[in-house]
């Protein structure tokens, strides 16, 4: 690959997906793409190349996008998110929300959806504290494929060992071979769309929790910026937006404000305001039934 197509590729990833490669990631290029050009019958990354400059093949300019942004996930990835989920979030949620009973979390860059899934198993095993409660859980991502991979809930055995209590395979996971299936029930408590976070995503509507993690680091400033004031937008004063343990709203928006002592966890406001008026769609959201 040449120092023009490399640049090439820079500039339509950036464009497409607000992807940074910085000069070091050829490599990575090249480990992701081939394997792209070779499905579609091409020998050499530079016939790909040439064939997305020029253009008119929406499809192949879609499985590159796809494929230089797929990232990986694991169950309970860092543990911590979910812990402060468990002990910080969600009971201070439940005093705000009381007389609503709703909750509404988005994670934003859901991947192949173990992120969403360990969401939705943590809120089954609260369940009875949560009877009567309508939890709705939507996970999004970029990548249609890794999309569809989450709807499924189908995983490997490598997979559900990263990061999955074992109590946990065994109660919401079935077996079938060397894959373990996650019930129906637990896929049942999570809505997947398709979303580019460069783009709007306004009708989304609001949010108590949004989770976006591990995506940010791979924009440049202005993109941060422009993404963190948006989810601002989708939450009220007292939601909560938890980022990767590499990531900071720190010098990009002053919309947010860390919760003490809990790592990568931030409010919406500085001064909370629980019960402040909110609107939100609850369509295909699950009841927690007394």
């Amino acid at each position: 690959m040449t120092p023009t197509e490399f640049n090439f590729l820079k500039t339509f990833l950036k464009t497409r997906s607000g992807l940074m490669l910085s000069n070091e990631k050829q490599y990575l290029v090249e480990s992701r793409l081939l394997p792209v050009a070779r499905k579609a019958g091409m020998s050499t990354l530079s016939e790909l190349i040439s064939k997305v400059q020029r253009g008119g093949n929406a499809a192949l300019e879609k499985e590159v996008v796809e494929a230089m942004t797929t990232n990986e996930s694991f169950f309970f990835r860092d543990k911590t998110p979910f812990d402060n989920f468990t002990n910080v979030m969600l009971p201070a949620l439940m005093k705000a929300r009381g007389d609503r009973k709703r909750l509404r979390i988005w994670c934003a860059a859901a991947s192949t959806g173990q992120e969403p899934y360990s969401l939705a198993m943590l809120l089954k095993e609260a369940a009875p504290r949560l009877a009567g409660w309508r939890i709705e859980i939507i996970g999004t991502d970029l990548s249609t494929e890794v999309l569809e991979k989450a709807r499924t809930g189908v995983y490997s055995q490598f997979e559900v060992q990263r990061g999955l209590p074992i109590q946990l395979l065994l109660k919401y996971f079935t077996q079938n071979g060397d894959l373990w299936q996650i019930s129906s029930e637990m896929r049942s408590m999570v809505q997947w769309r398709m979303m580019n976070l460069l783009e709007s995503f306004s009708s989304m509507g609001e949010f108590d929790v949004i989770f976006c993690r591990n995506v940010l680091i791979y924009f440049d400033q202005e993109t941060k910026s422009d993404i963190l004031n948006r989810l601002a937008k989708q939450m009220p004063q007292d939601g909560y937006l938890v980022l990767g343990a590499a990531e900071t709203v720190v010098g990009l928006s002053s919309a947010f404000q860390p919760v003490q002592g809990h790592r990568g966890l931030y409010h919406r406001g500085k001064e909370p305001a629980a019960g402040a008026p909110r609107t939100s769609s609850v369509a295909g959201s699950r009841l927690f039934a007394s």
